[in-house]
């Protein structure tokens, strides 16, 4: 297994990253809580087809839609629960008391869609997986990964629960605007808790590859390997654009040559993290950057990855090739608009334009320049409004410049509208 590292635990005071720096891996950790749900069911201690509120004792789903009382294991699993996103970027310092999982999931369980019915990814399902864990066990879910995953895997500087005290010295994470980010905690640890090294989540990939383990290492048997690996949800929405299908806690696609590749990534404020595997082959990769700027970078490491591999190339590789398209479309908008903007000065210079907002000549075409230039920046107003954009995570640099182009061609619009041709 090769192992390096490159850039900054602390770019202010240069402090280099390391390979054995332990990290926050963010939805990764749902790959792991797939395992730690597949051991009970091995065990024979819950059913994947047995709606999930039959397990519990002291959490009761909520009682406003009878949609709740039909998801089961599976579901959940799967991201197919119709159980919407949940909340996101609400996180709670290391000093800071988090509210109850219970609590938050109150507010939190929203139904989309029917259970069943289509791929809705879903951060507030995995954390009832959390719930379930604590419920069947009669433990806490950080503490019964730890006893029955993490350790006989042999991930030994990874845990759901972490402890300054323990890990004193975590690299600091930073925000698209190189914004420093301390390390902070969500209400729940299985959709997004786990904090762990690239050495430790590359041995729970190889231990997830048959090549090189045949018995699960003790802990899960080949067939249930299998089967969260198998196709269970056809993927909707823009994950689409990358995978083709989810399975328990673990995206899936088919690759050029036939075969299937396993992966699954993870992005939080400050941190992005991904693994990909050929369950076939034996062959992985595993990439953590403590960087929100990472995922062109990801997408263009995963394609070499794949060609050196003789994948030919990998889902995620159509970021990169996204991330040229938008640098195009900026580019046009920004010609488009330079060139407007050239003959609208030129027209007022030489006294063939003036201001006159309320001519009615070529009226039509001038109303409907007034309706697309306010469209624009209505987007851009609601854009501004919004806490979290998928597409600033996809295209960290393009988006800000993306914006940028799109007010500046909105405006010389509009200024095309008040200027009228003089004759």
């Amino acid at each position: 297994m090769w192992e390096r590292s490159f850039g900054y635990a602390d770019v202010r005071l240069k402090k280099e990253l390391k390979t054995t720096d332990l990290c926050m891996v963010h939805s990764i950790s749902k790959s792991l809580t797939a395992w730690g749900v597949m051991s009970l069911v091995q065990k024979g201690k819950i059913d994947l087809d047995v709606p999930v509120y039959k397990y519990f004792k002291t959490f009761e789903l909520p009682a406003d839609d009878p949609s709740f009382k039909e998801i089961t294991i599976r579901n959940l699993l799967s991201n197919s629960s119709g159980l919407g996103l949940g909340t996101i970027r609400v996180h709670y310092s290391i000093t800071e008391k988090r509210p109850l999982l219970k609590d938050v999931l109150v507010s939190d369980l929203k139904m989309a869609d029917k259970p069943g019915k289509t791929f809705i990814y879903s951060n507030a399902g995995f954390n009832l997986l959390e719930l379930l864990i604590e419920e069947v066990t009669g433990e806490n879910f950080a503490i019964y990964m730890e006893k029955a995953i993490l350790l006989p895997l042999g991930m030994i500087n990874s845990s759901f629960q972490y402890s300054p005290d323990q890990f004193p010295d975590i690299p600091k994470g930073y925000k698209i605007d190189g914004e420093e980010v301390a390390v902070y905690f969500y209400a729940g640890n299985a959709s997004g808790g786990l904090f762990s090294t690239v050495g430790d989540i590359s041995k729970f990939v190889s231990a997830s590859m048959k090549k090189f383990n045949e018995d699960g290492l003790g802990i899960l048997s080949p067939e249930f390997i299998d089967e969260i690996h198998s196709s269970q949800v056809e993927i909707s929405g823009l994950f689409s654009a990358v995978f083709d299908f989810y399975g328990f806690g673990h995206f899936l696609e088919t690759l050029p040559n036939g075969m299937k590749a396993v992966s699954h990534g993870g992005q939080g404020l400050g941190w992005m993290t991904h693994f990909h595997f050929v369950p076939e082959t034996g062959d992985g990769i595993v990439i953590f950057a403590n960087s929100q700027r990472s995922w062109p970078m990801f997408s263009i490491i995963l394609d070499d990855w794949a060609q050196f591999n003789r994948f030919d190339s990998v889902g995620m590789g159509t970021i990169a090739k996204g991330d040229i398209f938008v640098w195009i479309i900026i580019n046009i908008i920004l010609f488009f608009s330079f060139l407007m903007l050239f003959r609208l000065l030129q027209g007022i210079f030489s006294g063939k334009r003036i201001f006159d907002p309320l001519s009615k000549k070529l009226l039509t075409k001038r109303i409907i320049q007034f309706v697309i230039s306010i469209d624009i920046y209505l987007v851009l107003i609601w854009c501004l409004c919004q806490d979290y954009l998928f597409i600033t995570s996809i295209f960290p640099a393009a988006t800000p410049v993306l914006a940028y182009s799109a007010f500046f061609f909105a405006t010389v619009m509009l200024l095309n509208v008040l200027f009228c041709d003089n004759y």
